[in-house]
């Protein structure tokens, strides 16, 4: 070494440091990756990667396996291909190495300061130019633009969404939402608003008739359940008469308790408003949705406390709490467990109504009219049940029960 020259030497001290940089690099992603391929088993899966009410289940692992394949191929191309090559080229050329790598920070950087200029809404609000309207609201997130008609081709047909001066999904405009009337409400978001269903096919319309009383759609396209409570906790005290509250829950739709992008409901109905995070972040998270525990957990708090809040409310207001889960088909076994958490070991009563996973619009994971017959004459039936029975009030808040329809 003593002959080498100084330029010499400097020169393969940077070939050493770029090319051991770079094989520690692509090991590190690599067996990262290898890592990953072979703790997300199926039982990983379903614990950090909720059920999803746009996709079977089957599609679901489906697509979970096929990823567990790719991020094991993508671990093994960087360890036994890439890092070799990449690792040469780094010796070779450090200095354009080094531009490589300052270019790719700069364009991660660029891309969240560009995408800071976009006005990104909640994932859930989906086109703001899709019917029916919505509009901003800071406790809630959004609402209905109120007075108005939309319309939309679903499966063929066109649908009218008429949203009365409360926001309340109505047949016509003038023909608004009577608070004076005995009125049943109906909570939730695009399932019980009515999806793809005419204003007298809804599950809301079908049950009024049914009972012979005025039934108030307070449903929004694309709510948690704790958003649907709290716009239960606004509208309920404008009704002088109210009979009966019916609320929802699909476990298919309970990673929308989870989300923070909007104003939510945090453990002990502590309203929080949305959080910022990262565009980077927040793209990544809606392409591949990971759960963790925690948040898992909390948004499991948070749906019991909203269901038992919502019973407290509907009685409070001399009304009858009803809280219907709805599955399509056969239950699976992580669905099974969840609601059971959920529900079953909070003990909170409610009907779970089983429909026919053939009962959905054309095109479309929402159900069609059959199905939200189905749905509408087993709430009639359980309601007439409760308010015929003298002392429903012990039927309610405490009691561990489930009926099925």
């Amino acid at each position: 070494m003593a002959n080498v020259p100084p330029g010499c030497r400097g020169q393969r001290f940077e070939y050493l440091v770029a090319r051991v940089t770079t094989e520690i690099a692509f090991v590190s992603v690599g067996t990262a990756l290898l890592a990953c391929a072979l703790v997300a088993n199926q039982r990983f899966l379903d614990r950090h990667f909720v059920p999803s009410f746009f996709l079977p289940r089957h599609w679901y692992v489906v697509l979970e396996t096929f990823g567990r394949l790719a991020m094991a191929t993508l671990g093994a191309l960087f360890v036994f291909v890439a890092r070799p090559r990449a690792a040469g080229f780094a010796a070779r050329t450090p200095a354009r190495a080094l531009h490589i790598v300052i270019a790719v920070v700069l364009a991660l950087g660029t891309s969240e300061l560009v995408l800071r200029h976009v006005h990104l809404r909640p994932t859930e609000w989906l086109s703001p130019d899709d019917e029916p309207r919505r509009q901003p609201d800071p406790r809630l997130g959004w609402t209905w633009e109120p007075a108005r008609t939309g319309r939309k081709t679903v499966g063929g047909r066109v649908i009218d969404y008429t949203i009365d001066p409360a926001g309340y999904r109505v047949k016509l405009v003038d023909a608004p939402v009577d608070p004076e009337q005995p009125t049943i409400l109906f909570t939730g978001e695009s399932v019980m608003f009515g999806e793809g269903l005419r204003w007298e096919e809804t599950i809301p319309a079908q049950v009024g008739a049914m009972m012979g009383m005025q039934s108030a759609n307070l449903a929004v396209h694309g709510y948690g359940n704790d958003q649907a409570y709290l716009r239960l906790e606004t509208e309920l005290p404008h009704f002088h008469r109210p009979v009966a509250v019916v609320s929802l829950f699909m476990t298919a739709l309970f990673g929308r308790n989870l989300d923070q992008d909007r104003p939510h409901l945090a453990p002990g109905l502590v309203w929080l408003p949305a959080e910022q995070r990262s565009r980077l972040a927040s793209l990544t998270k809606l392409i591949v949705p990971y759960r963790a525990d925690a948040t898992v957990e909390r948004g499991v708090v948070v749906t019991r406390e909203v269901f038992r809040a919502t019973s407290e409310l509907a009685r409070a207001h001399g009304a009858t709490p009803l809280l219907v889960v709805l599955q399509f088909g056969n239950e699976e076994v992580p669905e099974q467990a969840l609601r059971r958490r959920i529900l079953d070991d909070a003990h909170l009563p409610y009907v779970l109504v089983e429909i026919d996973s053939e009962w959905r619009l054309p095109w479309d994971r929402h159900p069609n009219a059959r199905a939200a017959h189905a749905i509408a004459v087993a709430v009639a039936a359980e309601l007439r049940e409760r308010l015929t029975v003298e002392g429903s009030v012990s039927n309610g808040l405490g009691s561990n029960f489930e009926k099925r329809y």
